[in-house]
């Protein structure tokens, strides 16, 4: 299938926010000589899929570092309560954008192959309106921990929900069912590529009633009768939150 007709064609977006609460400018440091930001930039340019890659920020550094390393950069407002809004405002205008995939800033090792995964399951599922990632949990800390989202869905892919919570909830509990092939639980990771209308859509829906529990916005999706489709990825993304996950970062790429 063509990725060139107006339905298929892809724009990336990375919404890039200077201010963090617990590693300030972490998409600023350069430590392996490069900024974080770059390096997800770089990361993302080696999908084969996306026809444009864009950079939205609210804020003047973040734009000449993205333009330093040759990368396109829209405006967007500093009012923008969240990434998803930054990149539907990014793409308000560019009307050849049939799916947006949103990758964060701070996703330096971000994999490509995940990136054109996604895409795939929407040119694959025409019903679907969204698309993201899941990797088995193979951990029971993982598993019952509510920072760990988890996500189930039926035998085509197709999201039926995510929860803080274990989904699917064992009556008994073996430890087996950590290791049996296929996994039983599945961890979200959240890397999504929409169709544009519902992007745009997204920010006008009313907060939904599972979403405001949970506190996750693709369960507004879910409430709104929308389908996400579940590709499976071997490794969840490593995004950088903290000094320990760039420190960990940096040795990761000087041992590799």
């Amino acid at each position: 299938m063509s990725g060139h007709s107006p339905a298929h064609s892809c724009t990336l977006v990375i919404p890039a926010r200077r201010h963090s609460t617990r590693l300030p400018d972490k998409l600023l440091l350069r430590e392996s000589g490069k900024s974080v930001l770059q390096h997800t930039y770089e990361a993302a340019c080696q999908a084969r899929h996306p026809r444009s890659i864009l950079i939205a920020t609210d804020d003047d550094e973040i734009a000449s570092e993205a333009r330093r390393f040759g990368a396109s950069v829209v405006m967007t407002s500093p009012e923008c309560p969240s990434g998803t809004d930054r990149v539907a405002e990014a793409v308000r205008r560019n009307e050849d954008a049939g799916i947006v995939v949103n990758v964060q800033g701070d996703e330096p090792e971000i994999n490509p192959e995940a990136i054109d995964q996604l895409i795939e399951s929407l040119w694959a599922n025409p019903n679907a309106a969204m698309a993201t990632l899941a990797t088995p949990i193979r951990n029971l800390a993982a598993l019952r921990d509510p920072a760990c989202v988890k996500v189930v869905f039926d035998n085509a892919g197709q999201a039926l929900y995510f929860s803080r919570s274990t989904i699917p909830h064992p009556r008994e509990w073996d430890d087996e069912l950590l290791q049996t092939e296929p996994a039983v639980f599945y961890q979200h990771i959240g890397v999504y590529a929409y169709r544009r209308e519902l992007l745009l859509q997204l920010a006008t829906l009313p907060v939904g009633r599972l979403e405001r529990l949970e506190k996750l916005e693709q369960l507004r999706v879910l409430e709104h009768g929308e389908r996400i489709m579940v590709s499976i990825v071997d490794e969840p993304t490593r995004g950088i939150d903290t000094p320990e996950d760039y420190a960990d970062f940096l040795a990761r790429r000087r041992a590799a």
